[in-house]
């Protein structure tokens, strides 16, 4: 029945496949095919090559054009024979329908995924905690559902009986249910009862929330694989698991964290990514409603990556569709150390690109948009650590003062003249 989900981190050969639109050019396909074969590599496969096809749009019945697919079929065909180079899947870059699977399946004979079941495989892998198990479950069968008829092909007929007295065994003639409705509805069987225990896990999460007490509470946020994970073990002093490889959080870890004499809570929340299933938001709805009910958001940036500013647009819809486009925010980009930028040549009267800007520029623009809220730093290299430490400090100091006006400091703090800030 999984037989979408790879479930187990093998190395298999894997080619890649991606349209270049009237609406996505070629430069922005290869970057979704580079998040692609990253996604791929963290499942465990092994990129053997890309293909890219310009059409207008997606092809209803195979997605891509049938010369195009042909170029795919023998490009398999011939590593067939050799089990070094043998190709085991072939992974798309949008989601594609049950009977665009089914076709293109028949054609080339190996094991098709779309970036929505990739997505799922890395999530069933990562999942550790029961909470986080029982929502990856839930976004599979709502994958599966629809798609289930291409699973029962070769079980079209009844299982029980026809009705009219031909093809039934004695005692089980009848109206009969045919395989695809039995699954059917075990599936949504199964989905009612694990909605019935996300609803639990919810009401145990709620409580907890609750007996927290009178401390703010800051969530990280941001795109997968920015570094989260990482300032969360700096600031917090504490063990998360954090990995250069895409969703190395799936559960939401929440710390005490004190600067200086004020205690508040932060929370590390699962990364955000483009073209993320609408499915998987609502099954994570537990794990973001650490976000929603944040009293500050840190939104952390991969300034090193050559698309961070479609990065931010990404995670502020999805803040947005979560109701938490107005909470107080501080930017915050990350892995200043690994930045690169090109000089241009003195006799070059080409306009510049984003290659050719410095950090310093970037710095300028950014801090000159948004003011005090933003801030650039290293996390592995622990640079501008203070200044971040000082400015959520500050942030903090102001909405502790606002939400409980009673002093609920660990100590009170005195200037020069011995009277309390």
């Amino acid at each position: 029945m999984k037989e979408f989900v790879i479930s187990q981190a093998q190395t298999e050969k894997a080619v890649l496949v991606g349209l270049i639109t009237r609406l996505q050019d070629e430069r922005k396909t290869n970057e979704y095919l580079d998040e692609l074969a990253f996604l791929a590599e963290t499942a465990g496969a092994e990129v053997a090559k890309r293909f890219t096809q310009k059409l207008d749009m997606p092809n209803s019945v195979t997605y891509i054009g049938k010369g195009k697919l042909e170029e795919i079929r023998d490009y398999i065909a011939a590593r067939e024979d050799d089990p070094e180079t043998e190709i085991g899947m072939v992974i798309f870059d949008d989601e594609l329908s049950a009977k665009q699977i089914r076709n293109i399946e028949k054609e080339l004979k190996v094991k098709i995924l779309d970036r929505t079941s990739l997505i799922l495989d890395i999530f069933a892998m990562r999942a550790q905690t029961a909470s986080a198990k029982t929502q990856v479950e839930l976004a599979q069968y709502k994958y599966m559902l629809p798609r289930l008829q291409r699973l029962w092909t070769h079980l079209e007929r009844q299982g029980g009986g026809s009705g009219s007295g031909k093809g039934g065994s004695v005692g089980l003639r009848g109206p009969g249910e045919t395989q695809l409705e039995m699954d059917r509805r075990i599936i949504l069987n199964r989905m009612s009862l694990l909605k019935q225990q996300l609803a639990e896990i919810d009401r145990q999460k709620s409580t907890q929330r609750k007996n927290r007490g009178r401390l703010i509470r800051v969530a990280l946020v941001g795109y997968t694989n920015v570094g989260k994970s990482t300032l969360m073990n700096l600031l917090a002093k504490s063990e998360v698991f954090a990995e250069n490889k895409l969703f190395a959080t799936l559960d939401t870890t929440v710390r005490k964290v004190i600067i200086e004499n004020l205690p508040f809570l932060l929370s590390d929340t699962v990364g955000f990514i483009r073209k993320l299933p609408t499915d998987l938001v609502d099954s994570f709805k537990s794990t973001l409603d650490e976000v929603r009910e944040a009293d500050l958001l840190v939104h952390v940036v991969d300034i090193s990556h050559p698309d961070f500013e479609e990065q931010i647009q990404v995670v502020e819809k999805t803040l947005a569709d979560l109701g938490c486009a107005d909470k107080p925010t501080i930017l915050l980009f990350n892995k200043i150390d690994a930045y690169t930028w090109v000089e241009k040549a003195a006799d070059d009267l080409t306009p510049r690109t984003k290659e050719n800007i410095t950090l310093e520029e970037l710095m300028q623009t950014w801090m000159a948009k948004i003011h005090d809220n933003c801030l650039f730093i290293s996390a592995r290299q622990r640079e501008n650590i203070e200044e971040l430490k000082e400015l959520l400090y500050k942030k903090v100091k102001e909405l502790h003062v606002q939400k409980y006006p009673y002093n609920d400091f660990l100590y009170q703090t005195y200037d020069n003249d011995g009277t309390p800030e």
